[in-house]
């Protein structure tokens, strides 16, 4: 998903670095590499991340979605009818080089650039120039960016356009009168080749052929990824050995040398019995059980009026909140609950966890706990033989040997991935050991981020005017005006970005143990209607509705 350039400027300088930090040795990191890794991709400059202690507000640069390359300096004149704009160079401009401006969406190509009334190649940082040809929404005063260096992307364009890095062979020759000529290639030490041709050598009327003469020729790979650097070559004496044939013999040992390499790294899977792929009959969608996860929680809403619902899954933050208390023994005595584990656990949900999971446990009569991250079994290991595991999709439920790894570890049941397509779930669930799940409805989340939109943060902070607490709803609009819901958790300022669409799916023909809803902002009349479309085995149509990947394979 990055340019060819990217990855070359990127590679060359981390294996720099790398090679450095292994060394042993002191250095100091070269400014001029920095500039590189900024000139390549950067979307506002470097950032310390999560590594400070303090709120991190520069973490996300939201001026601008895409590259904003080099800041050159801002234009302090422009000519509008010739295109020509004036700036004073804080940075190095080439002839050949892609510049923007702050207000302009198009990218200019510097194709003049004057020094006073001369056309220069290159001017340096200092130097007043007028660069040419730039018209559209420019003023006085903006700012100019480098989008492209000339000769930065020449040169990474030259470290990937030719092979550098050969595999060494070694090679074995055997040249008799009057036999076929024998070879054999060795690779990373193992034969990997050896054959007899069908060529036999003649003798010489003048000039016989050399070993020199041999390993010149065989040596000739050309663009394949392989050189010879070793022969053991026995030649009888006064032979000969027209050329095109050492061409051909060498060709056809490396065409099977590459065979020999592909067939050595091909995977190989165990053929399942055609039973294991027999379609069951698929269960009758009335009678499917349904698990419901509320993401979010009302005070105002009367969950008792929820119907044919069988399981309910709650956020974990919800048991620390007496506010919800009456809402949770409601849906306690009704349903079978259970406490759904974040995606991420910091120090903050890990004390949060600590200190009210015991009295949550005991008060709402929970069933189990809906596993969200790995580290949720060592943190839930005194509570496994009492309590039931589900293995969330995000636990990256891709097929039986996942579920079997996940199954040792304690879980019950899986909740498959929401990348499946439809032919994987049926095989999944035609073979699996223990039940599966999947969810039928709902807004996917497509990113789970320590990192607060609203607070422009990455940890909470005294002055922060907690839009999070406030009962609003919020999105980010995409470039072509899509609207994907944020929900802020303020626990641990941690941001939860959902699919502009729902997933609605139909399942009857998937021999699933159980369904699951996922609501976010639906009201009980709308949640009771998606649960009796579900058990109809209808999906909900329209634009706002996707199949998600089940009709594509991964």
């Amino acid at each position: 998903m990055k340019t060819p350039e990217y990855v070359a400027i990127v590679t060359k300088i981390y294996r720099k670095y790398i090679d450095l930090a292994l060394s042993g040795e002191e250095y100091i990191i070269n400014p001029e590499d920095k500039q590189a890794l900024l000139q390549v991709f950067n979307r506002g400059g470097f950032s310390s991340g999560h590594l400070g202690k303090d709120a991190n507000t520069d973490l996300i640069f939201k001026d601008k979605p895409g590259n904003m390359g080099i800041y050159i300096g801002n234009i302090s004149g422009y000519n509008p009818n010739k295109g020509y704009i004036t700036v004073n160079l804080n940075n190095t401009v080439c002839l050949g080089d892609t510049i923007g401006v702050e207000r302009e969406s198009s990218k200019y190509h510097v194709s003049e650039l004057m020094e006073k009334k001369s056309n220069i190649l290159k001017a340096d940082s200092g130097m007043l120039v007028k660069i040419g040809r730039v018209k559209g929404n420019i003023k006085p005063g903006d700012k100019i960016f480098k989008l492209e260096d000339k000769e930065l992307f020449h040169s990474a364009r030259l470290s990937y356009s030719k092979e550098n890095i050969r595999i060494p062979l070694t090679c074995t020759l055997k040249i008799e009168k009057n036999k076929p000529i024998q070879a054999i290639l060795f690779y990373k030490d193992e034969k990997a080749v050896e054959l007899v041709s069908s060529i036999i050598p003649t003798e010489a009327l003048s000039a016989p052929i050399t070993k020199e003469r041999i390993m010149v020729q065989f040596s000739k790979t050309g663009s394949t990824p392989f050189e010879f650097t070793k022969f053991n070559i026995t030649l009888d004496d006064n032979l000969y050995i027209n050329i095109s044939d050492l061409n051909e013999l060498r060709r056809i040992c490396l065409a099977k040398l590459e065979e020999y390499i592909l067939q050595k790294s091909k995977r190989t899977f165990s053929k399942k019995s055609p039973s294991l792929y027999k379609k069951e009959k698929a269960p009758i969608t009335q009678n499917v059980k349904i698990s419901l996860l509320l993401n979010q929680l009302d005070t105002n809403t009367n969950y008792s009026l929820l119907e044919n619902v069988d399981s309910i899954y709650i956020p974990l933050k919800y048991f620390a909140d007496s506010k919800f208390s009456n809402i949770l023994k409601n849906l306690a005595s009704n349903h079978n609950l259970y406490i759904y584990m974040p995606n991420i656990i910091k120090a903050n949900y890990k004390n949060l966890f600590v200190n009210n999971i015991d009295a949550a446990l005991s008060n709402y009569n929970i069933k189990g706990f809906v596993l969200s991250n790995i580290s949720n079994f060592e943190l839930l290991h005194n509570y496994r033989e009492k309590y039931k595991f589900i293995g969330n999709y995000t636990l990256n439920v891709f097929n039986n040997n996942s579920i079997k790894a996940l199954n040792e570890y304690g879980i019950d049941k899986v909740t498959l991935s929401c990348e499946l397509s439809k032919t994987a779930i049926q095989d999944i669930c035609c073979s699996c050991s223990i039940p599966t799940e999947l969810i039928v409805y709902g807004n996917i989340p497509v990113m789970t981020t320590g990192y607060c939109f609203l607070g422009n943060t990455n940890k909470c902070y005294p002055e922060c005017n907690t839009y999070c607490k406030q009962q609003h709803l919020y999105y980010l609009k995409d470039k072509i005006g899509f609207n994907f819901q944020i929900i802020p958790d303020n626990i641990q300022t941690v941001t939860t970005i959902y699919n502009s669409k729902t997933t609605s799916i139909e399942f009857a023909d998937i021999n699933l143990n159980s369904v699951r809803i996922d609501i976010l902002n639906e009201n009980i009349l709308e949640i009771n209607n998606i649960i009796n479309s579900v058990k109809q085995g209808n999906r909900l149509t329209g634009n706002s509705y996707t199949n998600g990947n089940l009709f594509r394979e991964v």
